[in-house]
This record gives structure tokens, sequence and C-alpha cells, in this order.
């Protein structure tokens, strides 16, 4: 237990880094290392990709297209001066829902599914979009790359271990981050 508070206590500062809010960036880098500086963007895209390959059928390619499309669309809200409320916490939220579901090995209809990442992608993708400033098409299309790449990994990840032993530990994981995040919003 103590480990697990030492872990929480360690992680509970990164949404804040990750999204350092009256700070702009810009540009292609910029963009593709954000969803890679922040462990809630960072477990939320490579548990998509995991769920993904769980889901099985259409579900490998639908649900990272999904999240993509929500971040494009949130992105767009960001760099509009739409606020969401509660975003950060919404951040977090999805990694605790996406965890739960890879550690279910949750198979929901794609009716619902889509919607829900959809609405994920779309808070991470506002997240980025506050923080675009000049060169945003390059920004955007960083963080869109990066994303996809971490799709991919998870669905890699998720393809190589989803049998036997492998695919008791790879659900494990979703429910140890998902653990984890309910922790950080819960401090």
């Amino acid at each position: 237990m103590r480990a697990l508070i030492l872990v929480a206590a360690l992680l509970a500062p990164l949404p804040a880094l990750a999204h350092p809010g009256g700070d702009h960036v810009h540009g292609f880098a910029a963009g593709f290392l954000h969803p890679l500086g922040g462990l809630d963007h960072l477990a939320a895209m490579l548990a998509v990709g995991v769920w993904a390959t769980l889901a099985g059928g259409a579900a490998r390619w639908l649900l990272p297209g999904g999240f993509l499309a929500g971040m494009l669309a949130g992105a767009l809200l960001g760099m509009a001066g739409v606020g969401l409320p509660l975003m950060e916490a919404g951040i977090l939220a999805s990694v605790i829902v996406l965890g739960v579901l890879v550690a279910a090995a949750a198979r929901l209809r794609l009716t619902f599914a889509l919607p829900l990442v959809a609405a994920f992608g779309l808070l991470h993708g506002h997240a980025h979009g506050t923080e675009m400033a000049g060169g945003a098409a390059g920004y955007a299309l960083g963080f869109l790359l990066a994303t996809a790449m971490l799709h991919a990994s998870g669905l890699a990840i998720g393809w190589r271990t989803g049998t036997g032993a492998g695919r008791v530990a790879l659900r494990a994981s979703g429910g140890a981050a998902a653990a984890v995040a309910a922790l950080l919003l819960a401090i």
C-alpha cells in the first residue's frame, strides 16, 4: 500500500506539467512531444490501442481513428478559445475508464465504444489545442502523429501479449493504470 501511495505522490504533478496553461507552444516537434511528456496522455493513448486489440474486429481500427477524430475536434475547440469544464479531471477519468476496459478486456458495442473514445480524444485534443500558438498546423500534425504511433504501439503490445500469461499481465496493467489515475484524481 505504501508503494502505491508513493507512486501516486510522485506522479501527482504530472498532469499539471503536461498542461502548463499560459505557456503556448508551436511547431511540429512541440506537438509531437506533448503526448509523450505527460503520463496521462501516454497511458490513455496506449490503452486505446491495447483495448482496440483486445476488442478485436473493426474496433482495432475504428477506436484509434475515433480517438484521433475527437482529438482534432478538441484541438479546434481549444484553439478557438472554447473552454471545457473539468478538462484535467476528464483526462484522468479517461485513463481510469480505459484502464478498466483493458483490465476487463471489455467488448463493448462499437455504437457505444466509438463515441466514448472520441469523447476522451476530445478532452486530450482540447488540452493540446489550448497550448497551440503560431505554427498550429505543424503542432497539430505532430500531436496527431505521436498519438497514432502510441495507438499503434498499444495495438502491437496487445497483439504480442494478448494470449495466455501475457494477456493476464496486459489486463493487470490496465487495472494498475486505472488505480493510479483514480488516486491522482482523488488527490
